[in-house]
């Protein structure tokens, strides 16, 4: 499947537009020569989160069309180990990030002028971050010579490294009941890249996420509420499906602590505003409720004009036992159930972690101490270089 193309972005209804991303584009980054500006953004796209996205709608702001080139799960594992997902999961996640318009599978792990070539891609971005070969050698060093390079700022305090590493300390209890707050002290990684610190949101972030859109009059609208914790390829068919019941999807996110009520003390993993932003770059999603409540309220129903209202397959918890918080949408018979056809879930992704625990830990271990020596060298460079 090396360097096969794989669906362009399209979103499930043709009336929107959740894919098109242009409203960030910069005048001076206009066509080239008439013709519309591709950027290539390659990568491993492991546990796929707000920071992928966030870099790629920085990359999208840089030109008219982004193409995601993946590597293979081969080609993982052989520079930094395994990846946590298929090959076939993560092209399904990426896919599914609304500044995508298109991805390629088999994208080499050292990107060269070739592949950017082959794909009509004008320049590479990437993060400000340092990837490298098993060898050492810097990913990028070939379209740097050219000058086929841009970079992009890295979202701070979140990396699949430091997600992998909140999974992993799940039996040490790194999170304190009913607050699901990330114990940094006790686990503190050391990495100038990857280490595990807090993600601070900000108004900004959430408007540059979100497609600023509302329902137009007449758009029948869909609502569905949960935790949606590390998303994930059952949370995106989940979310295609619902959103072909109508014509405007709303999302409401549960609060940490509610999350916590239903789950258990290690939940959730990312924090609400780590989920909004994560829920806001699907692009089968229109608006999200933040801190939604647990009950599907008469006054949520009218407040939004909501006209379904759905729930998939996984069990409903009752609020204190006894109350169904979709008794209400249920008696106005505006409920559904929907089957994604994925069994993907939160508690399956850890499992994968927990299972292969001390592979990841390695690998995790491994990653840091490259990156921790590549940071070193660079700022003795930079000290040579302001000494010269």
């Amino acid at each position: 499947m090396s360097d096969k193309q794989v669906n362009g972005c399209s979103s499930a209804k043709s009336s929107s537009s959740h894919c098109n991303g242009n409203t960030t584009q910069k005048p001076e980054e206009a066509p080239i020569n008439g013709k519309d500006v591709r950027v290539w953004c390659d990568g491993c796209y492991d546990m796929v989160h707000f920071g992928h996205a966030n870099s790629l709608r920085q990359a999208k702001a840089l030109g008219d069309k982004v193409i995601v080139g993946i590597h293979t799960d081969a080609e993982i594992t052989k520079h930094k180990g395994p990846p946590v997902f298929t090959e076939e999961e993560r092209v399904k996640m990426v896919k599914g990030i609304k500044w995508v318009d298109e991805v390629v599978l088999g994208a080499p792990y050292v990107t060269t002028l070739e592949v950017l070539d082959q794909n009509n891609c004008d320049f590479c971005v990437h993060g400000d971050d340092i990837t490298m070969t098993a060898e050492g050698v810097d990913t990028y060093h070939l379209v740097k010579s050219a000058n086929r390079y841009k970079e992009v700022r890295r979202t701070a305090g979140v990396s699949t490294t430091d997600l992998v590493g909140r999974m992993l300390l799940l039996t040490r209890n790194h999170f304190r009941q009913g607050s699901a707050e990330y114990d940094i002290e006790k686990e503190a990684a050391k990495s100038p890249w990857t280490g595990c610190s807090q993600f601070l949101p900000t108004t900004q972030k959430i408007i540059q996420f979100s497609d600023g859109k509302s329902p137009n009059a007449g758009d029948k609208i869909v609502y569905v509420a949960g935790a949606f914790d590390l998303f994930h390829v059952g949370h995106l068919d989940f979310l295609e499906k619902a959103s072909k019941l109508g014509d405007y999807l709303i999302v409401g996110l549960h609060t940490d602590p509610v999350v916590n009520s239903y789950k258990g003390s290690n939940y959730p993993i990312m924090n609400l505003h780590e989920r909004v932003l994560s829920v806001l770059a699907c692009k089968f999603v229109n608006e999200v409720v933040i801190g939604a409540p647990y009950c599907v309220t008469e006054e949520l129903l009218e407040h939004f004009k909501i006209d379904v209202v759905c729930h998939g397959r996984t069990p409903i918890a009752m609020e204190d036992g006894k109350i169904d918080p979709y008794a209400v949408p249920k008696t106005k018979a505006i409920f559904e159930l929907i089957d994604s056809g994925n069994e993907m879930t939160t508690e399956r992704i850890v499992e994968r972690i927990i299972s292969h625990r001390l592979e990841y830990e390695r690998r995790n271990q491994a990653k840091e101490k490259k990156e921790i020596e590549a940071f070193e060298a660079l700022q003795r460079q930079k000290q040579t270089q302001k000494a010269g």
